[in-house]
């Protein structure tokens, strides 16, 4: 599987992931049509005359006051900052982000949850009193909606184990607290922020999207359940307002986000059956021009040895034998090597492919820590990025396009040295980046839903995610 060893030294920096506001544009956000600011009368079945409230200021400084009173703890904190503004209030109305809420709140099934765990009866009736006018019963609105909204947020991040390995801290989603899950319902409209669910990751949001489509087509139990588990999956990577790449092994293909949007996409080349890209999050920490690839054992027992014997010599490969896996190994006369011992695996031998042009690895490699000695990188192998299944690598991610995501990754610094310069040329990224390595079979299929491959029989299919 591996394409090891890894490099030594230039270890990545930590980054605490926050979930903050996706802008609207983003183009795999889920929005729904209707926009935000429109009157919430028809929550509760009065006319919208009646949800008018208390005019002018006096009415907002006999609300502020009244949410001053009712507020308290984390929640208090968070009113306080904002000199107990309401948040879901406008001008004495509960607009369009409380009917958005509790729309969502009703889908809560498509996350796992159940709509009942946030009684929505209740609230309603909340929304219901607040409609007379009276800054009580609307703080007591005002306060409820906050309440369910961060429990909402709150059970839509907790993850579940589904595979994934994290290579450093941060990578697993935080648990926010309540203030920190409001602040970033103001960072923008809250309306938008409801609709694109913006501290969920886009890929959770678009697998949501096919839950909803294949319920509502009556797809069996085996869609259904494979679904779940991708959402899941889906449910671990960040929100695309985290700079931050996702590799999905299943449809061989990246993404790359930043500033809640999506910066750019490519295929790639992934891990074959047999040698799997796995599933790992990590910091790409710094890029390697002029790269060797380090031939994987089990290619250099059964395809390189093979060729010695039959009588092809490392040289005419571009390649050279090597006396460890540490950092300082020497090189070994290939006439010294008991080959027939390497082929029968019964002596270990590191094999590395010098740098040039047909080098695996291609001009550059992008690295991040991880036990599996898994990278991005460049290949001169063009031809396997125009198949539909691109399952073929050992394990690490060729890139269709490594000179865009250099200059992504590293701006300015993204200088490719020039051609027979010296090999394994270290250069630090400006600042770590997160990667996710994951595994999405669920894709839609014109107006439906379709699963593909599973290559590496990871689904288990059939089987069926239970709500939590």
């Amino acid at each position: 599987m591996t394409c090891r060893p890894l490099l030594p030294g230039a270890g990545a920096a930590a980054l605490v992931l926050a979930a903050t506001a996706l802008p609207s544009g983003s183009a795999l956000a889920s929005v729904r049509a209707s926009g935000p600011g429109t009157p919430a009368s028809k929550l509760s079945g009065a006319p919208p005359d009646a949800a008018s409230g208390a005019p002018g200021a006096a009415g907002e400084l006999a609300l502020q006051a009244a949410i001053r009173a009712e507020a308290g703890g984390k929640l208090g904190r968070f009113y306080a900052a904002r000199g107990y503004r309401p948040l879901w209030l406008e001008n004495g109305q509960i607009g369009r982000p409380a009917e958005l809420l509790l729309e969502e709140l009703g889908e809560a099934d498509l996350d796992g949850l159940r709509p009942g765990h946030y009684d929505p009866a209740a609230l309603r009736g909340a929304l219901a009193a607040a409609q007379g006018g009276d800054p009580r019963a609307q703080a007591r609105a005002e306060l409820a909606l906050s309440r369910v909204f961060v429990r909402y947020v709150h059970e839509m991040r907790e993850t579940r184990d589904v595979g994934m390995t994290f290579v450093g801290p941060g990578l697993e989603p935080p648990r926010l607290d309540d203030e920190a899950v409001l602040r970033a319902a103001t960072a923008q409209d809250l309306g938008t922020h409801l609709q694109t669910m913006a501290w969920m990751s886009p890929h959770y949001l678009r697998l949501r999207d096919l839950l909803r489509t294949a319920l509502a087509r009556g797809e069996g139990e085996e869609m259904v359940g494979v679904i779940r588990l991708n959402i899941e999956r889906a449910r671990v990577l960040p929100p695309a307002s985290v700079r931050h790449i996702v590799v999905d092994a299943a449809s061989a293909r990246l993404w790359y986000y930043q500033d809640g949007r999506l910066a750019g996409s490519m295929k790639v080349v992934v891990g074959a059956g047999r040698t799997q890209t796995p599933m790992l999050a990590g910091y790409v920490g710094w890029a390697v021009f002029n790269p060797y690839w380090n031939v994987p054992d089990y290619l250099t027992r059964d395809s390189i040895a093979r060729k010695v014997l039959a009588g092809r010599t490392l040289a005419s490969m571009h390649m050279e034998a090597l006396s460890d896996w540490g950092d300082n190994p020497r090189r070994i006369d290939p006439a010294t090597i008991d080959w027939r011992a390497v082929a029968a695996g019964t002596r270990d031998l590191r094999v590395r492919e010098l740098p040039g042009p047909t080098n695996s690895m291609g001009k550059v490699k992008f690295v991040f820590p991880n036990g599996e000695g898994i990278y991005l990188h460049d290949t001169p192998s063009r031809d396997l990025l125009l198949k539909e299944n691109r399952h073929f690598s050992n394990g690490c991610v060729r890139l269709g396009n490594a000179d865009e995501l250099g200059r992504w990754l590293m701006g300015a610094a993204y200088r490719l040295p020039a051609p027979g310069s010296a090999p394994e040329q270290q250069v630090a990224l400006p600042a770590a980046v997160p990667v996710y390595l994951t595994y999405l079979t669920a894709a839609a299929d014109g107006d439906g839903v379709a699963l593909l491959e599973d290559v590496y029989g990871r689904d288990g299919r059939p089987r069926q995610v239970a709500a939590r």
